[in-house]
């Protein structure tokens, strides 16, 4: 369904792109802690169906909330440090359904 079609079902504007967040509802996003080198926790939030870009400017907007490092990584975002008690609201913010068992 195209953007304009939806629109006019909704009769909402388009520039509110309630699509994505209809799309990001239903994604089951996962969260769980490695541990890296030197026991260095690691933080993986997985199952992101987002474009490459959206992907790499969501980690971006979690960096900045958290204060940490990260990348992007196949799809995924890895996070330094264990923000396993903080993400799943962050994500919940924006429109993610975060599994329950996600520690």
């Amino acid at each position: 369904m195209s953007g304009n079609d939806f629109s006019s079902v909704t009769g909402l504007p388009e520039e509110l792109n309630i699509e994505d967040d209809l799309e990001r509802s239903q994604q089951q996003v996962s969260i769980r802690v490695d541990e890296r080198r030197y026991g260095k926790a690691m933080t993986i939030v997985d199952g992101l169906d987002l474009a490459d870009d959206d992907v790499s400017e969501l980690a971006s907007e979690l960096k900045s909330q958290l204060a940490t490092g990260g990348t992007v990584d196949e799809g995924r975002i890895e996070l330094q440090g264990d923000h396993s008690d903080r993400l799943p609201e962050l994500l919940a913010d924006r429109g993610f359904t975060v599994e329950a068992d996600a520690r």
